[in-house]
């Protein structure tokens, strides 16, 4: 009887080498066939692009890479991945009535949900932590099985684990069950994890804080208790990122928004914002510096409705898919037998379109670029409101640039420039640029996604950037290019985007007639820079910590009395500030000079003049700049024409 040989397969490597294996080798084995070395350092592997786990099979040809512990990228989602089953296992250890729910990878590090009848408090973390410990120093195996669905339910029933009966049966039929059991702890996940818990750095992770969350993000069901750990490759790195989170909260908008008397929120409004004097003083100065970039880059501003009646949102596609984000108004129209049903508009790009449909338009009219700080409204849940950064009522720099298809590189190379300008004038070095390419399910042809990618790509490249590129992120209608700036503590802000659309003029019909007198539709390219003023100012304030630049600081001179007998010359020193255009107020209350320089400072106001009989007698003025110990002396005159070239806003020096 003649054997069945095994069937082969071929593995390609980084370096060129390609290798036969026979066809149900795993990556582990693969490492060991090259150096045990190797094989004692992996971690996981790459397989044609996907982050694959080393006991996972390879069944037919490939392009593969071993990951070690020096590939940050799959390392670090390791870690925090197999923490959070390690962090599960030690809750259930010290509680085992608790039921678990699922633990996801999020931005340096990781969450878990729990469902236990009594709250977690601080010394429960420590005590989580400790046990966390124990399972990492015992160097358990990690280890993998597929299990058929009905194993997986008749387990889970047995085991007392409703929410992961659930999961179960909302995983569709052609996906595989995979379990992962960590030591004899086990949970259904997707994977991939490290090959034994001893992989895990026991002294990179901390346990950080304790919040509710619903079932699945959904406020009918029950409420869960989730924990939030971070985790790095290092001590050191988690010392660091330690160090960022106390000055975060040291630079919290919140907080610096009640000191320096910026804004509030009250229950009536929620998730809108009560913009006081100050605060709207950054808004207004913050918006007028867009306008006049824009107006100088080449856009037309424009203004439209705030109240859109949901026909166009139909034609648009808005309401089929973004309906539940919407806020829906009801008008009883005279004569009508029926409520009119309209819609706060939650972005502007529908309305951009009618005001390019109004009239003719002739390719010598394109590229179109139309501005408008448009005010929008969007439901978002309760829960992931947060000061002014996640809000219901915001405005956008918004823009819309009609264009034909030839224009598209052009066009985003002339974005990029404007964003880095006003990036670098606003404060922003640090930035980098991603770009999201075609997801499985979109609309066009492949040869149209290969040149709207390929546009945008030779556009950032012309430009004199580098690129990330996100596989499968793009829209449903086309790819677009994001910006991530860098604050001043190393945090990431999504902010710019330029996004190409080919769909929503073809939905409302918008046409230009060509050189060839035949009409043609044009391509949508939506843009933001700052994206919402709202979030962009939380950030702001943020980055410099309150000490915004004078040009924009809503206070941007006080001028003090140490003594009574000065407060005309005060007044005249407010009155000459001001005539400059600066904004100077006077402080003559009886109080004591050093209380007053506190109680400004903590304001954040970034000069403070002090006036005393000796500044009246010689007609100059004590300067103490914010964060500054030391007060200098300066004759009127000159500090005026040195505070106002400081108070220029940068794109008028």
């Amino acid at each position: 009887m003649s054997q069945i040989s095994p069937q082969q397969i071929k593995l390609s490597f980084p370096d060129g080498n390609v290798r036969d294996y026979e066809a149900g080798i795993t990556p582990a084995e693969v490492a060991k066939s090259i150096a045990p070395s190797l094989a004692k350092a992996a971690i996981s592997a790459q397989v044609n692009g996907q982050h694959w786990d080393l006991q996972w099979p390879i069944k037919a040809d490939a392009n593969i890479s071993i990951n070690t512990m020096k590939d940050d990228g799959p390392a670090l989602e390791l870690i925090r991945h197999d923490l959070a089953h390690i962090m599960a296992r030690a809750v259930q250890a010290l509680w085992p009535d608790t039921k678990v729910t699922i633990g996801p990878v999020r931005d340096y590090g990781w969450f878990y949900d729990f469902d236990r009848a009594e709250p977690f408090t601080p010394d429960d973390l420590g005590a989580i932590e400790a046990e966390m410990k124990k399972i990492i120093n015992a160097r358990e195996p990690v280890r993998t099985e597929v299990w058929s669905r009905a194993d997986a339910i008749a387990h889970y029933e047995k085991t007392g684990e409703p929410y992961k009966v659930e999961l179960v049966n909302r995983i569709p039929e052609d996906q595989d069950l995979r379990m992962y059991w960590h030591g004899d702890w086990q949970d259904l996940c997707r994977g991939p994890h490290l090959q034994h818990t001893g992989q895990v750095p026991a002294d990179a992770f901390k346990l950080t804080h304790v919040a509710g969350a619903y079932w699945l993000g959904d406020s009918s069901r029950p409420m869960l208790q989730r924990i939030y750990g971070v985790a790095f490759k290092s001590r050191d790195d988690l010392k660091a990122h330690m160090h960022m989170l106390e000055e975060a909260a040291k630079r919290d908008h919140r907080k610096l928004g009640r000191e320096m008397d910026l804004f509030h929120m009250q229950e009536e409004a929620p998730g809108q914002i009560f913009w006081h004097p100050n605060g709207w003083t950054i808004y207004a100065t913050l918006q007028d510096y867009m306008r006049r970039k824009q107006r100088v880059g080449g856009y037309v501003e424009v203004n439209t409705p705030q109240v859109v009646n949901r026909n166009l949102w139909e034609a648009s596609g808005h309401w089929e898919n973004y309906r539940e984000n919407m806020f829906i108004v009801e008008v009883d129209e005279e004569g009508a037998k029926e409520k009119t049903i309209n819609a706060l508009k939650p972005m502007n790009c529908p309305c951009h379109v009618q005001i390019f449909n109004h009239g003719l338009k002739s390719y010598r009219d394109l590229p179109l670029r139309m501005a408008e700080f448009g005010s929008c409204a969007r439901y978002e849940p309760s829960g992931a409101l947060h000061g002014i950064m996640r809000v219901r009522g915001f405005t956008q720099d918004d823009g819309h640039i009609f264009a034909m298809e030839s224009q598209i590189e052009a066009e985003a190379k002339r974005f990029i420039e404007f964003l880095a300008d006003v990036y670098a004038e606003l404060g922003f070095d640090k930035w980098r640029i991603k770009l999201s390419t075609r997801p499985e399910k979109r609309i066009g042809t492949e040869e149209s996604w290969d040149f709207a990618e390929a546009a945008l790509a030779d556009a950032v490249t012309a430009a004199g950037y580098a690129y990330e590129i996100f596989e499968g992120e793009g829209a449903f209608y086309g790819p677009k290019l994001e910006f991530v700036l860098t604050d001043a503590i190393g945090r990431d802000w999504q902010c710019g985007t330029f996004q190409v659309d080919p769909n929503l003029p073809e939905r409302l019909d918008a046409s230009y007639i060509g050189a060839d007198g035949a009409k043609h539709r044009p391509i949508m390219l939506h843009r933001a820079c700052v994206g919402s003023f709202e979030r962009f100012i939380g950030i702001l304030i943020e980055n410099y910590s309150g000490k915004l630049p004078l040009w924009l600081a809503p206070q941007q001179v006080v001028v003090a009395s140490i003594v009574s007998e000065a407060d005309d010359y005060v007044h005249e020193v407010v009155a000459e500030l001001q005539n400059a255009g600066l904004r100077a107020e006077a402080d003559i209350r009886n109080e004591k000079i050093n209380y007053k320089v506190r109680e400004h400072s903590l304001a954040k106001v970034p000069v403070i003049l002090a006036v005393g009989a000796r500044e009246v007698a010689e007609r100059t003025v004590s300067v103490r700049r914010l964060g500054e110990n030391k007060t200098q002396t300066a004759s009127l005159e000159a500090l005026v024409a040195d505070l106002i070239a400081e108070a220029t806003p940068p794109d008028m020096r």
